[in-house]
């Protein structure tokens, strides 16, 4: 996928008006968030773009003291940002907003409702089940077998995601994604490589693939580290690429993704993809896996936050 010409990035520029980016938020994903937006808003303004960095509260209150903007930047992550909250109050405001809306980011945010949709789409996803405190650990063993993960049906970032080794590692496992969220997955564990597709205005960008010497891509591996390797040329064949690009591809259209976001894989030593999740508003920070992915293609940070803020101007015109 080509970068937007000079052309293209010009028109946006003279039709954007007064661009707000959201960010920070009441997520555990708030410090990632505000790092992101930072980014967002410095190349808008690069760009020539007239930004502004808006630190939201996370209350409909404090998002109708943010007046005066012809369009928004989401560049929010975690809850009130990725679910839909955020999307449905500015619909409601009849303001445009980059990336996918209400539907898409509630169902992609979960990751139960996710797998469902997925599922019914007759794609690929980990086995699963719904657990708790009181679930029978040997039950889990038997459907999924040992490792597996357990997870917060409802976080990003991998907060509260534990890789459950042993039987008696389940209970700690359970509490700490409890912590985040009362609906919690147990998944079946893919022995395999970690990659990523990163998706913009309906293209896909170059594969990223994964490495990492920690357990597996935790959130210290996302933003905290130096250690984590991303490989782009992603090693695959072109030809095994470009299926797993469509695989993502479909995977985007299934949960009504729109604009932008990044869908993540794990490749099982046979060489079939298994979707993991969608995320709707991904990172933009300097550790952040779109951008790579574009920097891969010969875009600038610049053309990219550019053309993902066209994805505002279909939903002006269209909605």
């Amino acid at each position: 996928m080509s970068a937007p010409d000079r052309r293209q990035v010009e028109h946006m520029v003279d039709v954007a008006g007064r661009v707000g980016v959201l960010m920070g938020g009441r997520s555990g994903e708030r410090e990632v968030s505000l790092k992101s937006g930072a980014a967002v808003t410095a190349a808008l303004r690069s760009a020539g773009i007239d930004a502004t960095a808006l630190d939201w509260a996370g209350t409909l209150e404090s998002l109708l003291a943010f007046k005066g903007f012809d369009r928004y930047f989401i560049a929010l992550h975690g809850r009130g940002g990725e679910d839909g909250q955020i999307q449905a109050a500015l619909d409601l405001l009849g303001v445009p907003y980059t990336g996918t809306g209400v539907a898409g980011c509630a169902i992609a945010m979960d990751k139960y409702r996710t797998k469902l949709a997925w599922l019914g789409a007759g794609l690929p996803t980990p086995e699963f089940r719904l657990v708790d405190a009181q679930t029978d650990v040997q039950s889990v063993i038997a459907a999924l077998g040992l490792p597996f993960f357990v997870k917060p049906g409802r976080e990003g970032s991998s907060l509260g995601v534990s890789k459950v080794t042993l039987a008696d590692d389940f209970g700690t496992a359970v509490t700490a994604a409890l912590a985040y969220d009362d609906l919690v997955l147990a998944e079946r564990y893919i022995a395999g490589g970690e990659y990523t597709l990163s998706i913009v205005d309906g293209q896909a960008l170059p594969m990223i693939r994964l490495e990492t010497p920690h357990e597996f891509y935790d959130y210290s591996a996302k933003y905290l580290v130096d250690t984590t390797s991303y490989i782009c040329p992603c090693g695959m064949s072109a030809a095994d690429e470009a299926a797993a690009a469509a695989l993502g591809l479909q995977a985007f259209e299934a949960l009504d993704g729109r604009g932008w976001g990044r869908v993540d894989f794990m490749r099982d030593a046979q060489g079939r993809m298994w979707l993991i999740e969608l995320n709707t508003v991904p990172g933009m920070t300097d550790h952040s896996l779109v951008p790579m992915a574009a920097r891969q293609d010969g875009w600038s940070f610049e053309e990219l936050v550019v053309a993902i803020l066209q994805s505002s101007r279909a939903r002006e015109v269209k909605e």
